[in-house]
């Protein structure tokens, strides 16, 4: 999400209806982009991809996302989206989609598809970016199976007026710790947009030392 501070309307529907997004980029978009080999997109939601990532993001920049996606990007004019089914080995990284639920009910079918990704590297600690996803059966599968070492959860427990969370509130987001404990736990994903509630103390009061919690601009490491 590239878009200038509450230069986007609210999500709708939303116990907190202000602009999006709610915080400022940390350094100018173009200075994201310098250098960016490839982009690794989960679904297409605007507030992880919007208006302005389809305007800046150079059209020959090689986008890896799912099969639901394909067509969107190749309608914004972009050259090279490579669609990842299953796994796709590019340069010495190995990168698998995984599956998840964005959310319960009929909310939940209406968010969907998203995507997790398992990225893994010789020489490199596995990384599993679980997506807008709550804690399920998928995400506990993807932990069994790959034993990831660095995992990032999207919090925030983001939620409607009505329905439950369709991101991780924080008792799933110590579900996820208690299932990797000995992986790196990174919370992102809050305070930056409008309809997720979950705020960085409440969470860090829930979890204590046990999750990694960034502050806007900051990396978690």
């Amino acid at each position: 999400m590239l878009s200038d501070v509450g230069a986007m309307p609210p999500i709708e529907n939303s116990p907190n209806p202000k602009p999006n997004p709610l915080v400022p980029l940390p350094i100018p978009a173009e200075d994201i982009l310098r250098g960016v080999d490839a982009v690794l997109v989960t679904h297409t939601h605007r507030d992880h991809w919007d208006a302005a990532a389809t305007e800046l993001v150079p059209k020959d920049r090689i986008i890896f996302g799912q099969a639901a996606d394909e067509t969107k990007f190749h309608d914004w004019g972009f050259t090279r989206f490579q669609t990842i089914y299953t796994s796709f080995k590019w340069d010495g990284i190995e990168i698998t989609r995984t599956g998840g639920q964005h959310g319960t009910g009929e909310i939940g079918k209406q968010m969907a598809p998203v995507s997790g990704f398992v990225l893994k590297a010789a020489k490199e600690p596995a990384l599993y970016i679980a997506g807008d996803t709550i804690w399920c059966t998928e995400v506990r599968d993807v932990l069994k199976k790959n034993d990831p070492e660095v995992i990032v959860v999207n919090a925030g427990a983001a939620q409607f007026l009505q329905g439950d969370p369709i991101t991780m509130t924080a008792d799933d987001v110590l579900r996820v710790a208690d299932a990797a404990a000995q992986a790196d736990v990174i919370a992102v994903h809050m305070e930056a947009i409008n309809h997720c509630l979950l705020t960085r103390e409440q969470l860090r009061a829930k979890t204590l030392d046990r999750v990694r919690i960034p502050a806007d601009g900051r990396f978690a490491f």
